[in-house]
């Protein structure tokens, strides 16, 4: 299997990296032979890769770090680097490959000191592999002092580095930044490709996985875990609910509690799965005496992880939330498809009754006004206001 089968829908962002790097094999083959390298060349340092969730930012990434490392001795025979089966492309796509750094954070933000680490190692020449490869999933949550630190590194690239950025848009991205980043886009992926997705790789049922892949519109994660979690079913069967019970004050506010407090239950069960054995092995690290005393001159290490859990849960709490109001706007979109009598498909057709009838009793004006009043609680949260306050805003705003 090829680094590019896991792109779903996305035959034109596949196509240039493909060529990217096929130019990228050429420059490493005539540099280690000593001769120069091609003038033309569709490869270059830097790159940023954008579109909505789901639509595989990080996999188009991931998929590209690896061609830049495959060693399959088809490339001599004209094949494209990318056979997904080499050294260089298994250990890229399992995260083991020493010439590929790939960050991720749970965090709300990534900062100065973390970012001058990874320029740090820009800097350093490939250990065995390629190229040296920086994979930086969430550059959107780059601080501004960060992006500033960044900027540098990727003003005077190292001769044989490579940074893959990663965010959900263009503006998301210091305009500094991603004026010297190749800017690549990725689109939704179609219904029909996520549920083929779903049926061949993951064996769901292909009635199953198409109710997955149109109640999430495309976002292949989503869709996977939707058709494989009951959980996440229950879930969003109960946020589904939220539009009729918006008919009072009294419902309004339940409701916005119930939604806080289902996304800080969430927040919680992530930290009882990762917290306690992070402070156990930290402990350990820091060689904690039997009983759980801990040496002298550790406190200050011990904060840290606490400070770092701390940020964690509430960007667990957030992204629960978030998850929550995709759903509640789909809902509402195909309201107003409703009420338009538009031919796009429903995307919640398993709750059409509610659908049907928030549409009879309301205008497509109103309709547009509560999804502004979704949109506008995203907003808020990303502003750091209190979640309880703004789904409660938001709840109240459903119901005029």
């Amino acid at each position: 299997m090829a680094v590019w089968d896991d792109l779903v829908g996305q035959t034109r962002v596949e196509e240039q990296l493909a060529a990217a790097a096929r130019d990228a094999d050429v420059f490493v083959t005539a540099h280690a032979a000593g001769e120069p390298a091609p003038a033309a060349s569709k490869m270059t340092h830097a790159w940023l890769f954008t579109g909505p969730p789901g639509s595989g930012r990080a996999t188009a990434a991931r998929a590209f770090a690896a061609a830049l490392q495959c060693v399959s001795p088809d490339r001599a025979m004209g094949g494209i680097p990318g056979c997904g089966f080499c050294d260089g492309c298994h250990t890229t796509l399992v995260g083991t490959h020493a010439d590929v750094e790939i960050v991720r954070t749970d965090l709300l933000s990534i900062g100065v000191k973390e970012t001058r680490e990874l320029v740090r190692r820009a800097q350093l020449s490939p250990a065995g592999g390629r190229w040296q490869v920086i994979v930086l999933e969430d550059a959107d949550r780059l601080t501004e002092g960060a992006g500033n630190v960044l900027l540098k590194a990727i003003e005077e690239p190292a001769p044989r580095t490579v940074w893959l950025l990663c965010a959900p848009s263009i503006e998301d991205v210091l305009p500094t930044i991603r004026s010297r980043c190749r800017h690549l886009t990725l689109r939704t992926p179609p219904v029909e490709a996520v549920a083929d997705v779903l049926i061949r790789r993951d064996g769901i049922d292909p009635e199953a996985a198409h109710a997955a892949a149109r109640a999430t519109q495309g976002h292949i994660d989503r869709a996977r875990r939707l058709a494989t979690d009951e959980r996440a079913r229950a879930r969003r069967a109960v946020v589904l609910k939220l539009p009729l019970r918006v008919g009072d004050i009294g419902g309004c506010l339940k409701a916005a509690q119930e939604l806080v407090d289902a996304a800080a239950e969430d927040a919680k069960q992530v930290a009882e799965e990762v917290d306690v054995k992070e402070t156990e092995d930290m402990k350990a690290a820091l060689g904690a005496a039997q009983g759980g005393r801990m040496p002298r001159g550790t406190a200050g290490v011990m904060k840290d992880l606490e400070d770092r859990q701390k940020r964690r849960r509430t960007r667990t709490q957030r992204d629960s939330l978030d998850l929550a109001l995709t759903d509640l706007t789909g809902f509402y979109r195909d309201v107003l498809a409703l009420q338009l009598r538009s031919r796009s498909p429903i995307a919640n057709a398993d709750v059409r009754d509610a659908l049907e009838r928030i549409a009879r009793d309301s205008a497509p004006e109103r309709t547009l006004r509560r999804i502004e009043a979704i949109l506008a609680c995203r907003d808020a949260l990303d502003r750091n206001v209190a979640p309880l306050l703004a789904v409660e805003a938001m709840t109240m705003a459903l119901r005029d």
